[in-house]
């Protein structure tokens, strides 16, 4: 007795293979784009409770800065800022964020002061999330 596969059954079943493989593809992208965004506007909400935290431990007033590239923490010392931490921005997941680019300002007591409330949209491929940063430091996202 032969053992093994005729080429006919080979090209079959790579052809069934290949045609589940095209139908599955789109809807494991489109979960990923989904994953990615859901972690950024995580890595956002908490760079904004960490700058809030540190204004308040510091006692000093904290300026976050939120740009695609990169999310800074600035204290202001006196007249000048130092930077207490720094992390890479949406882009590096692929995600891109449209908003202000001007910074969130926490007082000493870790409420939000002058221009600081704020509209961020995070997006990749068809999922997008707003993070609205209300006047008082509050956060919501939608």
């Amino acid at each position: 007795m032969p053992r093994g596969f005729s080429l006919l059954e080979l090209l079959l079943i790579l052809t069934l293979a290949g045609i589940l493989a095209g139908l599955a593809y789109p809807r494991a992208v489109d979960t990923l784009d989904r994953a990615t965004v859901e972690r950024a506007t995580r890595e956002l909400v908490v760079a904004h409770r960490r700058a809030r935290m540190n204004a308040v431990v510091e006692s000093r007033i904290g300026l976050l800065y939120v740009s695609g590239d990169s999310v800074v923490l600035k204290m202001v010392i006196g007249s000048d800022t130092a930077t207490r931490w720094r992390s890479p921005g949406p882009a590096a997941l692929g995600v891109s964020l449209s908003g202000p680019t001007r910074p969130l300002r926490f007082l000493p007591t870790g409420v939000t002061f002058g221009a600081s409330n704020a509209t961020f949209v995070l997006s990749k491929g068809g999922w997008s999330r707003r993070v609205v940063v209300s006047r008082w430091g509050r956060l919501r996202v939608q």
